[in-house]
C-alpha cells in the first residue's frame, strides 16, 4: 500500500512561518551535539505473559515481521506500539525497556511489531545504499496493511469505534501521527512520545541525516528513504503538514525538558547528557511547534511535559499517564 500522492498543507502559513523560525534556532542549537540513542531504564524482556502471543506479518517486500502481541476479550482498545531509532529484531523496545505490555490487564491490548532500526516506519523510495542494505524498507505498507489484517483476523479490532490506537517514541512517534492521519480508516488515536512532529523545519534533514549515520547496521543513507530535502515526500511525512487530516482524531504528544529526572541513573550519566539531554530538548520544542500549530487549526491535543531525557522510563510513564486521562476511551 503505498501513501497517497497528494501533499498535505498546514492551513495557516502565518502560524507555520513562525513556529519555523522558533524552531530553526533550536535546531541549529542542538546539532552543536548531535546524536542518536535513547537512555534506557532498567530492562526487562517478556512482562506479563498474560495473553501473550506471537505471529509473524508478510514484509511487503522485506522479510516477514514478527509481531508480539498481548490480548483479553473484552477490552476496549487496541494500541500498535513503534520502537525508536535504534529498533532490534528479536524484541521491541517496548518490552525490553517498559511494562506498558501490563496494560492488557485494564483494558488495552498491546501490539508491538519488531524491527526496522532507522526506518520511520515508512516507505523507503530504494535500499540504503551506504549500509548494502539488500532491500527496500516498507514499513508504512506493513503497519497499514498487513499488519492490520492479520490483527484484523486475531480479534484486536476491538471498542465502539472498530479503530486502532498508535504511538510511538522517537522516530516511531512521528511516525504513529503521519500513519494516523493519512489512514483514518483504521485509526482514531495517535500520540508521539518525543517524537519529531516538524520535519520540514531548517536543519532537520541534515540532523536525521547525521543520526543516521550512527544507527546500526551503520551508516544509512537517509536520501533513500525520502529523496533530496527538496522532496515532496519529505513534506507529505511531516506531522506538522498533517495536522488538518487529524480533525477529530485524539492526538497526545509528550516529551522531556531536557534535564536529569527520576530515570537518569549514574550508569548512564554520559549517555543521557550528550545524548538524551540534546535529543529531548531537540524534541521538545519540536513538540512545542506542533501543538501551537495544532491550536491554531483547531485540533486538540493532550500533552504531557516530563522533567527528564531521551530515555524509555519516561515514555512508559506518558503511556500510562495517557491511559489514565482517557485516551484510548
Amino acid at each position: 500500500m503505498h501513501e497517497a500522492a497528494s501533499e498535505p498543507r498546514a492551513t495557516r502559513r502565518s502560524s507555520s512561518r513562525f513556529v519555523a523560525a522558533i524552531v530553526a534556532l533550536m535546531t541549529v542549537f542542538g546539532m552543536a551535539s548531535v546524536v542518536v540513542g535513547a537512555g534506557q531504564a532498567d530492562a526487562r524482556i517478556g512482562g506479563t505473559q498474560f495473553g501473550k502471543q506471537e505471529f509473524w506479518v508478510n514484509g511487503c517486500g522485506m522479510p516477514s515481521v514478527k509481531v508480539r502481541a498481548w490480548k483479553r476479550p473484552g477490552n476496549y482498545k487496541t494500541v500498535i506500539l513503534l520502537d525508536g531509532m535504534r529498533a532490534q529484531y528479536d524484541y521491541s523496545g517496548w518490552e525490553i525497556n517498559t511494562n506498558v505490555q501490563e496494560m492488557v490487564k485494564s483494558g488495552v491490548n498491546v501490539v508491538e511489531p519488531i524491527g526496522g532500526p532507522a526506518s520511520f516506519y515508512t516507505d523507503w523510495n530504494a535500499p540504503s545504499n551506504f549500509n548494502g542494505q539488500r532491500y527496500r524498507y516498507t514499513w508504512n505498507c506493513v503497519i497499514t496493511n498487513t499488519l492490520i489484517r492479520g490483527l484484523d483476523a486475531r480479534g484486536f479490532r476491538v471498542g465502539a469505534s472498530k479503530k486502532y490506537a498508535i504511538m510511538g517514541v522517537s522516530m516511531g512517534g512521528n511516525a504513529a501521527l503521519v500513519i494516523a492521519a493519512q489512514n483514518r480508516r483504521n485509526f482514531d488515536r495517535a500520540g508521539s512520545l518525543s517524537g519529531y512532529n516538524f520535519l520540514s523545519a531548517p536543519g532537520m534533514h541534515t540532523m536525521i541525516r547525521l543520526a543516521m549515520l550512527d544507527v546500526d547496521p551503520k551508516p544509512w543513507n537517509v536520501d533513500s528513504m525520502w529523496g533530496p530535502p527538496w522532496d515532496a515526500r519529505w513534506y507529505h511525512n511531516d506531522p506538522f503538514l498533517n495536522i488538518n487530516r487529524m480533525h477529530g482524531m485524539k492526538i497526545f504528544t509528550g516529551s522531556g525538558n531536557g534535564l536529569f529526572g527520576r530515570y537518569n541513573a549514574l550508569p548512564n550519566v554520559f549517555d543521557d547528557l550528550f545524548k538524551g539531554s540534546t535529543l529531548e530538548f531537540l524534541a521538545l520544542t519540536q513538540r512545542k511547534a506542533f501543538e501551537a500549530a495544532a491550536a491554531l487549526q483547531g485540533v486538540p491535543v493532550m500533552t504531557y511535559d516530563a522533567v527528564g531525557t531521551h530515555a524509555w522510563g519516561y515514555w512508559q510513564d506518558m503511556v500510562w499517564n495517557a491511559k489514565a486521562r482517557g485516551f484510548f476511551r
